[in-house]
């Protein structure tokens, strides 16, 4: 844990990629091979599942520093990180009460405190394996008895690390194309195909071993593919600049030199069919194949041998549905035939990765999208249509796309993508692709917008764990009539009253916290604590004041919240100083964004099974 605990230090300290990278290879030097897939593992997004509840360990922590809870939650407030308040208020030693340390026979007990005879020279893995993992499912006095053991064999930094790992709280600022740049160097081998070694690597059902290690960096004869399921790396589009839409021509070279289509709001996924069997993995690496049964059984007319990479969609009436009416499918690992047939899933195909057991992805795009329609002329997928460029000039092409780029929200997608007709299909995401050409680009519509006010305020977290900077934003119910409607508003909320639901009154509808400058958060931050109402834990309730646009990308009917509505990806634009309370935007505002007019045009069907 010692050695461990050294490199999440001197990750969190640097800025410097290079630095980075040069200390994790300094790391898999030395590190044990069970070690180092743990490390690998962690640090490339890998969550064993949260080992205690929250509420144990703060008791653990609150009970064994001998403070009373709303003295732990002072100091909670003022550090704004749970494990780093844990690893302050611990005192120094052994935290085993008299009479509490474990005998010799439970030492082998299923429900000893085993974890005592950890040290910090013990390895990440057998902190892992033997100190954090057993401890989900134990009865709470057990957990408690346990962390005990464990916080007692370490100090300082190493309590605060091995809290986030056993909360489920451990980040780190390290990228997974850094971590696989750092084992390829490491291991002497291309980055790519580390890459495609570590798909489906941090898969939660599968705890890494030195087996796992070993058939990362070792050498591998032909093909590195190493499991029959395992799909390839995505690749990722840039985001075009909005400063280039003006000068697409220079920017970007004759329109028809791109493939064009529509930009789905769905799951991006890859279906793998090889030998007998479908596997569906999501962008995040998760495999995702029982969630979409239909898929799966539409896949099995695929040819063993084939790898798709495309969007899971739920469409009606030719149309792309809202994203929220997919999501009730994301999180359900068993799928009623109800549910099914209320949300029927499918797939759009949009690259063809594999072709008869052979990798295609160094082919030219054009030459796989010729592939992959040949292959789904007749099922069992559909093709993401191209939007056809027609033969003019190369600013009337640009303009062209332009213009009926600003159709997509009517037909339900959320812009273009631009693929490069010659590029290959890479790992991650890079704005030029070996030997010069251009890959895939994201040129999205401007985000949806709404003015609106700051009600609640809560701190940070790291270095802004002092400051208020995560904000929750209200629209009105209706138009105020005048200044005075809503002078009246104010001072009921600063008397604390609850809202009158036949008057005006402020409707929270979204959170955000980011989007602002340090020295604006700065600013925000001393009228939250002038204007403070009420404290509900470590949220504040506020005097209105404050009005920000509002940027999503997306908004849907939600029955789960009091508004009635739920956006996505919320963010904030810019600090509106310059507008009045009275002028932020109302519930019917959000709600008229619900229902834009929908074009004749209809997308095709992806394939149901």
């Amino acid at each position: 844990m010692r050695e461990f605990t050294a490199l999440y230090l001197q990750l969190d300290a640097s800025t410097s990629t290079t630095a980075k990278v040069q200390a994790l290879r300094a790391h898999l030097a030395v590190a044990a091979p069970d070690d180092a897939a743990w490390t690998v593992y962690l640090l490339s997004g890998g969550k064993p599942r949260q080992a205690v509840p929250t509420a144990v360990l703060r008791a653990a922590a609150r009970e064994a520093a001998g403070i009373d809870d709303w003295l732990f939650d002072e100091c909670y407030q003022v550090v704004g990180d749970l494990a780093e308040t844990m690893a302050h208020v611990l005192p120094h030693g052994s935290l085993v009460p008299d009479g509490m340390a474990p005998s010799p026979d439970e030492l082998h007990e299923t429900d000893g405190a085993d974890a005592v005879i950890l040290g910090p020279s013990d390895g990440l893995a057998a902190w892992m394996m033997r100190g954090l993992l057993p401890l989900r499912g134990l009865e709470p006095q057990v957990q408690k008895r346990r962390l005990l053991g464990l916080w007692s064999a370490l100090q300082g930094q190493e309590r605060f690390l091995l809290t986030k790992l056993v909360g489920g709280g451990f980040r780190v600022g390290v990228s997974k194309l850094l971590v696989q740049r750092a084992v390829a160097e490491h291991a002497g081998l291309q980055a790519s195909e580390v890459a495609q070694r570590m798909m489906g690597y941090t898969q939660a059902s599968a705890l890494p071993t030195a087996a796992d290690w070993q058939r990362l960096v070792g050498a591998v004869e032909g093909d590195p593919q190493l499991r029959e399921g395992q799909p390839y790396p995505f690749f990722l589009a840039q985001a075009l600049d909005p400063a280039d839409e003006t000068r697409l021509p220079q920017v970007m070279g004759a329109a028809g030199d791109w493939l064009v289509e529509w930009k789905y709001d769905g799951i991006r996924a890859q279906v793998v069919r090889r030998g007998q069997g479908v596997w569906i993995w999501s962008r995040g690496e998760e495999l995702i194949t029982e969630r979409f049964p239909e898929v799966v059984q539409a896949a099995q007319a695929l040819p063993p041998g084939t790898v798709l990479d495309g969007e899971l969609l739920v469409m009606r009436e030719g149309r792309p549905a809202p994203f929220a009416e997919l999501q009730t499918r994301i999180t359900r690992k068993t799928v009623s035939k109800a549910l099914r047939e209320k949300t029927p899933v499918g797939f759009m195909a949009y690259d063809l990765l594999e072709q008869q057991g052979q990798d295609c992805r160094l082919q030219a795009q054009h030459a796989r999208r010729q592939a992959l329609q040949d292959l789904l002329q007749s099922g069992p997928f559909a093709v993401s249509p191209l939007v056809a460029v027609g033969p003019s000039d190369a600013e009337a092409e640009w303009n062209a796309l332009q213009a009926l780029r600003a159709e997509s929200r009517a037909r339900a997608v959320e812009g273009f993508m631009l693929k490069h007709r010659d590029a290959p299909y890479g790992v991650g995401r890079r704005k030029v692709e070996a030997g010069g050409v251009m890959g895939w680009w994201k040129w999205k519509v401007e985000p949806m917008t709404v003015d609106a006010v700051l009600v609640y305020a809560q701190a940070g977290h790291g270095r802004r764990a002092n400051l208020y900077t995560d904000y929750t934003f209200a629209v009105w119910n209706r138009p105020p009539r005048d200044e005075a409607e809503v002078q009246q508003v104010l001072q009921a909320i600063e008397r604390r009253e609850p809202p009158n639901a036949e008057g005006l009154h402020l409707v929270p509808f979204a959170k955000a916290y980011s989007g602002l400058s340090d020295e604006e958060f700065a600013q925000v931050d001393q009228v939250i604590r002038r204007s403070t109402v009420e404290k509900f834990g470590p949220v504040r309730s506020v005097v209105p004041s404050l009005v920000f646009e509002l940027g999503f990308e997306g908004i849907a009917p939600s029955p789960r919240h009091k508004s009635g509505v739920a956006v996505r990806f919320p963010r904030m634009l810019r600090w509106r100083t310059d507008k009045p309370m009275r002028e932020a935007d109302t519930l019917l505002t959000l709600k008229a964004l619900m229902s834009l007019p929908a074009v004749s045009e209809t997308l095709p069907e992806p394939s149901e099974g």
